[in-house]
């Protein structure tokens, strides 16, 4: 389990024993290097409150987790791990009896446990929960049900770690008595939070750094917030939940008694007794530290303890995205590498010829539409940019903003329909980002790469003129303007020529 250790190919299983929950999740490294989850179970735990109250673990809590562990088991065996990784945390940590209970499960069930310290806790937490963002330093934190972790991270490294005692549910328990919350009560617990943080000294964000958290708490907070909004992207990986928004859900969710907490779209049941009061945890905490927003990873202490035994530093952002893009297109029969790169080749020339790629963030997108683009071809040729457009929203790719990857959907969309440009994706994509145009010149660049020879790499040359946009081809078999002329013209304001270089 320690860094440098080396796996083949063969499923590994990780099961996370939290304070709240309990969690296995079996991945397989694919050949781009990306984790992929090949099963995965949770069990509500709760430990934690057992712990606090008498720093043992019950009886009652022995056996729910001692089912969880069998059936974590099972599920392990089932997918084809061979190797079980199993690390405990903070409720585990505090309870006295926890040496006897680690014993029983390696004698009764084969798994051995792992109990580890908050800095180790702290150190996977980062390394899985930024490892698959587009973030370089900031802070990060994992609230779990018994303890809060912080993270300062430089350069996608840990600079410092802090381990504090609060968690959800301890705090929840330890402040939140009245049902739905008294005004005191929850000034009491900001000011233990407060009190607590400050430990840490000063840590306000500097320029270009980011809040990150990851957590049950926190990614049920952005699943409250993504459903009061139309947000085109489902997954919490990657959200940002903006300081506003989080205080404003937090407070509604104080506001109600928790038995109606429930019917809050986006919170899972179990957690209406202990999402206020991480919740509020995490709202001191963006304010101490001066975050606008919290950028919410779906990733955490396993990701970072299976990760870890491949490499020991989260790889760089643009290492995750190259691996991750490769990593989706090799689940697709029908992409092909030689045609992505010839489309995504000629895209590019046309872009820089247009001043599109002038665009930075808009050429990117074009970039990444090209290359992925025939992944929809795989469900159904004729429909296969709604498609590849839609997979790329579904999808978890990782290493990308989710503006980024909405950009890159709109694009491959609108390459297809030039209505379709993406209007089903605000806030994330505007009006004024020219997704039209960047359609276009896919649209064009894939009708190019249709009429040359699959073994040759087009030659191409893009001038924009007083008669319009004259493309020259190396290696065009032949062009017929179709549709495609008058849709470049009426979107991109000039006539197109196509024609096949002389010999």
């Amino acid at each position: 389990m320690d860094q440098g250790a080396t796996l083949d190919q063969d499923p590994v299983a990780v099961i996370d024993i939290g304070s709240n929950s309990g969690r296995v999740v079996v991945y397989r490294r694919d050949a781009a290097g990306m984790l992929r989850i090949l099963a995965t179970t949770r069990a509500a735990l709760r430990l934690v409150s057992d712990v606090d109250t008498a720093h043992l673990l019950g009886p009652e809590a022995v056996e729910r987790a001692l089912d969880a562990l069998r059936d974590f088991n099972a599920v392990a065996r089932g997918a084809g791990a061979r190797r079980v990784f199993a690390v405990a945390t903070a409720a585990m940590r505090d309870a006295a009896n926890g040496p006897v209970f680690i014993e029983t499960v390696r004698r009764d069930i084969g798994i051995e446990i792992r109990i580890i310290d908050g800095e180790r806790e702290a150190l996977y937490g980062l390394r899985g929960g930024i490892s698959g963002l587009p973030v370089e330093s900031g802070l990060f934190f994992d609230v779990g049900g018994g303890s809060m972790q912080v993270s300062r991270f430089r350069a996608r490294r840990l600079v410092q770690a802090w381990s504090f005692p609060l968690g959800s549910l301890r705090l929840s328990g330890a402040f939140l008595t009245s049902d739905p919350p008294a005004r005191s009560e929850i000034r009491a617990l900001r000011d233990h939070v407060r009190d607590a943080l400050a430990a840490i000294g000063p840590q306000l964000l500097g320029s270009g750094e980011v809040l990150v958290g990851t957590g049950g708490t926190l990614r049920n907070l952005a699943k409250i917030d993504r459903r009061q909004r139309e947000y085109p992207i489902a997954r919490v990986h990657g959200y940002s939940l903006e300081r506003p928004r989080l205080a404003e859900v937090v407070n509604a969710l104080a506001a109600r008694k928790a038995k109606r907490r429930d019917e809050v779209p986006g919170l899972s049941g179990e957690r209406g007794d202990s999402i206020v009061g991480g919740g509020l945890a995490i709202d001191v905490l963006a304010s101490e530290v001066g975050a606008p927003e919290v950028l919410v990873s779906g990733q955490g202490v396993r990701e970072g303890l299976v990760q870890s035994l491949f490499e020991a530093d989260a790889p760089t952002v643009s290492a995750v995205r190259e691996a991750s893009l490769r990593s989706l297109t090799s689940r697709f029969a029908g992409w092909a590498e030689s045609a992505a790169r010839h489309r995504a080749s000629i895209a590019e020339a046309l872009g820089n010829a247009l001043g599109v790629r002038a665009d930075r963030e808009l050429g990117a997108a074009l970039g990444r539409a090209a290359r992925v683009m025939d992944i929809g071809r795989s469900v159904d040729f004729f429909d296969r940019h709604e498609h590849a457009a839609r997979i790329v929203l579904a999808t978890e790719v990782f290493g990308f903003s989710h503006r980024e990857i909405a950009l890159t959907a709109a694009v491959i969309a609108a390459a297809g329909d030039e209505d379709d440009a993406g209007k089903e994706l605000a806030p994330l994509v505007h009006k004024d980002d020219r997704v039209e145009a960047a359609g276009a010149i896919l649209a064009l660049a894939d009708d190019i790469v249709e009429r040359c020879p699959p073994d040759v790499s087009p030659d191409i040359e893009a001038v924009a003129g007083p008669g319009g946009f004259v493309v020259t081809v190396g290696g065009l078999a032949g062009w017929r303007a179709r549709k495609t002329g008058p849709r470049f013209e009426r979107v991109l304001g000039m006539p197109l020529t196509v024609r096949a270089k002389a010999t």
